[in-house]
């Protein structure tokens, strides 16, 4: 391999739906920038006005890295590409495009839908339809409930397609007591699930703690 087939950025792509849900979005992507990833960002425009209702932040085209870095509480962000939604003509909607694979969080039944049915609406559809076609990893963090039969449909249809389905259910094994707590450990499921070492959540041991103690 050439020194420069070694030294060609391989970004893992966030996809942000406009689901409840933000905190997810933004532990991923810290705990990505962590584990020194590279990370290309797509926000849907549903995800804009999302972000703003749960956080009070807007996030423009203009002045994505101030606003992302609001956001995320963090300055470090050399590793960062931004896409607007509306840009088909951007890397990750080519197959081409080295990507690593895609993470979609939180999805909506909208976002999955369009990507079940390969309708490619805007660019985090399509990124998501190029990563399925191309066999790369791909996670669906759904932030929906209850679930109707339609949307159960488009998850079994996702998942006989390699990707995984990963709802936004925190577990509290972990001992997790805070909301920050809970987040990270789902964003630390979906980092599993794509294989990123991150210290987001104490994991099982097969030893209940003090919590589980009987007497």
């Amino acid at each position: 391999m050439s020194t420069d087939q070694q030294n060609v950025r391989r970004p893992w792509v966030v996809g942000v739906s406009g689901a409840s849900g933000t905190p997810y979005a933004a532990s991923v992507i810290r705990a990505l920038l962590a584990a020194g990833e590279a990370v290309d960002l797509v926000v849907s425009r549903a995800a804009r006005l999302t972000i703003l209702d749960e956080t009070g932040i807007s996030f423009r085209d203009a002045h994505w890295r101030e606003d992302l870095a609001a956001w995320l509480g963090s300055e470090d962000l050399d590793d960062v590409r931004y896409w607007p939604a509306g840009d088909f003509a951007a890397g990750p909607s080519s197959g081409s495009y080295p990507a690593k694979g895609m993470l979609v969080v939180p999805a909506t039944t909208g976002a999955v839908a369009g990507i079940a049915l390969g309708l490619s609406k805007d660019l985090l559809q399509r990124a998501a339809s190029v990563t399925l076609k191309e066999r790369r990893p791909l996670v669906l963090c759904l932030r929906e409930t209850p679930l109707s039969g339609v949307t159960l449909k488009h998850l079994v249809e996702l998942d006989a397609q390699g990707a995984v389905v990963l709802p936004a259910s925190p577990g509290f094994y972990a001992g997790g007591s805070t909301a920050r707590e809970l987040v990270d450990f789902v964003a630390g499921r979906a980092l599993d699930a794509v294989g990123v070492p991150h210290t987001l959540y104490r994991r099982w041991e097969g030893e209940l703690g003090d919590g589980g103690k009987v007497g």
